[in-house]
This record gives C-alpha cells, sequence and structure tokens, in this order.
C-alpha cells in the first residue's frame, strides 16, 4: 500500500496511535493512494489495538461511504505497546532515512510530524510496559 504525498500518512497514523491513550475508543483516517482511499480504523479493546485496512475505489467518494463498502485489505489486533512501539519505531526510521528536510521534500505538504511522534513517545513510555529499545534521537 503506498501514500500520496497528498495525505499527511505519517502524522494522521502517528495522531490515531496517540489517540487511544486517552478516553477515545476509536480513530479512523485514510491515506490518498491516487484514485483508491486506504482507510484504517483503530479500535482500542482493553489491552490491544485492533487495526482494520479498507480500500475504497474512488477517495473523491469514499469518505461517505460505511466501512462496509470497502474491501478489507489488513485486520490484525497487536497488544497496544508492541503496535506503538512499532509506529514510533517506524516513524525514527523514516526520520533517520531522510531527515526533516528530506521528508518535506519527498512529501512536499506536509512537514515531519515531530511534535506528534514526540508525545506518542511520551504516552508510550509513560503508560506502557516495553521491554523494547527505544530510539532517543528524535528532534
Amino acid at each position: 500500500m503506498i501514500a500520496s504525498y497528498c495525505t499527511d500518512a505519517l502524522a494522521d497514523l502517528v495522531a490515531g496511535t496517540g489517540g487511544l491513550y486517552g478516553q477515545k475508543r476509536s480513530a479512523r483516517f485514510f491515506f490518498d493512494a491516487e484514485p483508491q482511499e486506504l482507510r484504517w480504523v483503530l479500535r482500542k479493546t482493553d489491552d490491544a489495538i485492533n487495526v482494520t485496512i479498507y480500500k475504497f475505489p474512488d477517495v473523491a467518494v469514499s469518505p461517505d461511504l460505511p466501512d462496509s463498502d470497502g474491501t478489507v485489505m489488513w485486520q490484525s489486533t497487536h497488544p497496544r505497546p508492541a503496535f506503538a512501539h512499532a509506529v514510533l519505531a517506524a516513524a525514527h526510521t523514516v526520520l533517520k532515512e531522510h531527515d526533516e528536510a528530506g521528508y518535506l521534500a519527498k512529501w512536499a505538504m506536509h512537514p515531519y510530524p515531530v511534535a506528534l511522534v514526540q508525545d506518542l513517545r511520551r504516552l508510550h513510555m509513560r503508560d506502557d510496559v516495553c521491554d523494547l529499545p527505544h530510539a532517543l534521537s528524535c528532534p
């Protein structure tokens, strides 16, 4: 699945994950895949996050369609600490590979989501028991 530069994909993924640390039970966002929409639905259970990615044929009309009208492209459930850690690791890998200037050059309309990544890292470190190594270098 490839997201278009028209979508602030990394920021949406990081913000959606971070939002599940509060009272929110779900997060929904989409990646523009020109012309398709890839709709992500994150649902929080007691100790896990269920991830479902739906594909819709046309991003121009799909925002008004229910999830059930899409095709399930991916579905999985993960412990919240593992999912949040994977999102943070992916964000860190992107930053290491491109740095902030390179990220902005590649995504054109969207800067690297520094504050969102820092917030998710803070929530993850505060609320999750995670024995995996954590990257310390993030703006």
